[in-house]
């Protein structure tokens, strides 16, 4: 199994504001302390940041303005939900280096942040010499039985799924896209058109292409991340799983 360790110290909190897109305000449980913590997730985050919401602070890493980060909400479900965009990637990476996702079995890790060029995807891959880069999305969003990315607009996002459309479509290169499900919820992934309609033209069109886009589910613990099951992923060329 996939395994990452998710180093601590923990601190409860609730939340208390958001006065910019990094920065949340929140409330200390063990002393009443309101401090000002870093959010690594610059998202709307409406559903999962309410009022007095749980969240779960560790002190930051190195230093730095915030001396705190915040790293999981707690969902109106009582799921806890990873809000550190950086998991995503260091959980793709060990599997890919295990091979533990069968849509890239076979192809060997070459390295992290590769570039083809002027574009820079999170990872390369290589078979019989032939080049397959990958690029990650973490998705926090669950509206019922969908899991939704993004949830806001991502002009980055839709720019990266267009690069890899026509990386896709070039004779002896081959692309990936693997959205990682970071809570429990939802039985399916796709994209939030009423949120960033190009961004759902573009997975469609990255999917017509020949992207292979996979959905994980990471199954998340204030001790470890784990890979867990495949998440489908709807596109214009699947049907909605209902």
């Amino acid at each position: 199994m996939t395994r990452l360790p998710t180093p601590g110290p923990w601190h409860a909190a609730r939340f208390v504001e958001r006065p910019n897109r990094f920065i949340v305000h929140a409330r200390l449980d063990e002393s009443g302390e309101v401090v000002r913590t870093h959010l690594p997730d610059p998202g709307r985050l409406k559903e999962l940041l309410l009022p007095d919401a749980r969240v779960w602070l560790r002190p930051a890493d190195k230093p730095r303005k915030t001396a705190w980060s915040c790293i999981y909400v707690e969902s109106v479900e009582g799921h806890l939900v990873c809000v550190d965009t950086g998991r995503p990637n260091k959980l793709v990476e060990v599997a890919l280096k295990d091979g533990a996702i069968d849509a890239f079995g076979g192809w060997d890790f070459v390295r992290s942040e590769a570039t083809w060029g002027s574009s820079r995807f999170d990872f390369l891959l290589s078979k019989d010499g032939e080049p397959l880069y990958v690029e990650v999305k973490g998705v926090s969003w669950v509206d019922g039985e969908r899991a939704l990315f993004p949830d806001a607009v991502t002009a980055r996002g839709t720019r990266h799924l267009n690069e890899l459309a026509h990386l896709a479509r070039t004779p002896g290169h081959h692309a990936g896209l693997v959205f990682v499900l970071q809570r429990d919820g939802g039985n399916r992934i796709e994209a939030a058109r009423h949120r960033d309609p190009e961004f759902a033209d573009a997975l469609d069109s990255a999917a017509e292409a020949g992207v292979r886009i996979v959905g994980v589910r990471s199954n998340v613990t204030l001790t470890e991340t784990t890979m867990g099951p495949t998440v489908p992923v709807v596109t214009s060329t699947t049907n909605n799983g209902d």
